[in-house]
């Protein structure tokens, strides 16, 4: 089994929140702890270089954001991060340095590192995506089970307890994730993969590969 560890999926340099990140073993591990480290970070953040719309919520002053965007706090947006028409951050969410909120997206408890690309009718929920990610229109990470039960990672060799009632996606750096994707809850997404569009996508798909259908994942060449 390839490995699932914070270190194997993520460049840590590549966000804000490092500090949190680097102290699990695994990344599901952080999305209790993101609300309150947003807020240990914005006090931390140069007035100079950020602008308060409210007092829970940062934004850079290079930063591009539409007029009819909501931002819940505690949120921040990096440096030029474009936010577009009618997205919506409901609160616990880190979007790094040159990333891509699009139209009409939701983001909830995440954390986007440097340049990853959300640019249309995406929904983020309790999720991490890592450097470079780029989710394709329409695809959204799903974080609650249908029984409502605690979600479960599921590999090759078992399932993993995760504890956590809501938890969506752990998308690796450099992921491309096609157009009106599924992803369940639970999916973790190894550095450099593919997913095809209109896929749904459950349990653990290996770095350097391509996810054409559950159960058809095929090693990049």
């Amino acid at each position: 089994m390839y490995s699932l560890k914070t270190k194997d999926l993520f460049d840590l340099s590549h966000t804000a929140a490092k500090e949190l990140l680097e102290k699990f073993e695994y990344p599901w591990q952080t999305l209790p702890e993101i609300k309150e480290f947003t807020r240990k970070l914005i006090a931390d953040l140069p007035t100079d270089e950020y602008y308060s719309p409210s007092d829970d919520v940062r934004i850079s002053k290079r930063a591009r954001v539409a007029q009819n965007v909501t931002i819940c706090g505690p949120a921040i947006i990096g440096a030029d991060t474009e936010v577009r028409t009618g997205a919506l951050i409901r609160g616990s969410v880190i979007v790094g340095d040159g990333c891509v909120v699009g139209n009409s997206c939701e983001l909830k408890n995440a954390i986007l590192f440097d340049c990853v690309q959300v640019p249309h009718f995406n929904y983020v929920g309790d999720s991490i995506l890592g450097y470079r990610s780029h989710t394709g229109a329409g695809a959204i990470t799903s974080n609650v089970k249908s029984d409502k039960t605690p979600v479960r990672v599921r590999t090759e060799e078992g399932y993993i307890e995760t504890g956590l009632k809501k938890f969506g996606a752990m998308i690796g750096d450099f992921v491309e994730i096609g157009c009106n994707s599924v992803l369940n809850p639970g999916t973790v997404i190894g550095r450099q993969s593919v997913v095809y569009p209109l896929s749904s996508v459950r349990g653990t798909v290996p770095p350097n590969s391509i996810f054409k259908s559950q159960g058809q994942i095929v090693t990049k060449i």
